[in-house]
C-alpha cells in the first residue's frame, strides 16, 4: 500500500464529491484537482478531456494509474486502505448486500434520477415518450430504497459502509430535484449521513 497521495480530479456540481468523503472517511492522504463546468452549457472544461478521454468525473490518479468510474474508484481507494471498517467482511451476507447497493447507485438508480434532473432543464410542452417510464423506474427505486431503510439503518445492515456514500450522492441529487418529499427513511437517512464530520469536509472542499 501507497502513502502517496491519491489525485482527485473534481468537477463542480458532480458526483466526485462522494470520492473525497470517502478519503476524508479512510483519513487517507489526497489531493483534488479543480475543473469547473462551462457556466453556459454546463458541460466539463477541456481540463478534464486532457486528463480521461470520457471528460467525466470522478477520475483518480495514483501509483501510475488512472480510474474512472465511481464504484471501481471506491473499490480501489479501500484497497489502498488499512482501515477495513467501511467494506464489510467478503462472504458474508453484509458484504453482498454493500455490493448491491455499491452498484445499485450508478447501475439503477443514477440514470432515472439523472434523466429527470435533465429533463427538468429543457423546455418542455407537453409530456414526452419517456415521462412515463422514467416515473416508473424512480417509484420503483425509491420504494425499494425507502422500505430498506425502514428495516435498517444502513444499506449494507447495521454498520456504516462505502455503499452508503455511493448511494447518498445519488439520493441527494433526487432530493434536489423534489423526487424524495414522501420517502421518510430516505430523509432519515440523508440527515444522518449529512451529519458525519468527513461528509461535511468533503462539501467544504468539493
Amino acid at each position: 500500500m501507497s502513502n502517496l497521495p491519491i489525485k482527485v480530479h473534481h468537477l463542480n456540481q458532480s458526483r466526485s464529491t462522494r470520492v473525497i468523503w470517502l478519503l476524508e472517511e479512510l483519513n487517507m492522504p489526497y489531493e483534488i484537482v479543480y475543473h469547473e463546468r462551462d457556466a453556459q452549457t454546463r458541460l466539463a472544461p477541456k481540463s478534464l478531456n486532457k486528463v480521461h478521454p470520457l471528460s467525466k468525473a470522478p477520475v483518480i490518479e495514483h501509483n501510475g494509474m488512472l480510474i474512472s468510474e465511481s464504484g471501481a474508484i471506491v473499490e480501489y481507494i479501500l484497497d489502498q486502505s488499512i482501515d477495513n471498517s467501511l467494506r464489510p467482511e467478503a462472504g458474508t451476507a453484509e458484504y453482498y448486500r454493500y455490493l448491491e447497493w455499491l452498484h445499485f447507485a450508478e447501475g439503477s438508480l443514477a440514470l432515472p434520477v439523472i434523466t429527470r434532473m435533465l429533463m427538468g432543464m429543457e423546455e418542455r410542452d407537453g409530456q414526452k415518450p419517456l415521462d412515463g417510464y422514467i416515473a416508473k423506474e424512480l417509484n420503483l427505486d425509491l420504494s425499494y430504497i425507502d422500505v430498506t431503510l425502514n428495516s435498517q439503518r444502513y444499506f449494507a445492515g447495521e454498520q456504516f459502509s462505502a455503499a452508503d456514500i455511493m448511494m447518498a450522492i445519488s439520493l441527494e441529487i433526487a432530493t434536489q430535484i423534489g423526487l424524495v418529499n414522501d420517502r421518510p427513511n430516505i430523509s432519515r437517512f440523508l440527515a444522518n449521513m449529512q451529519g458525519r464530520a468527513a461528509y461535511q469536509k468533503a462539501r467544504e472542499f468539493g
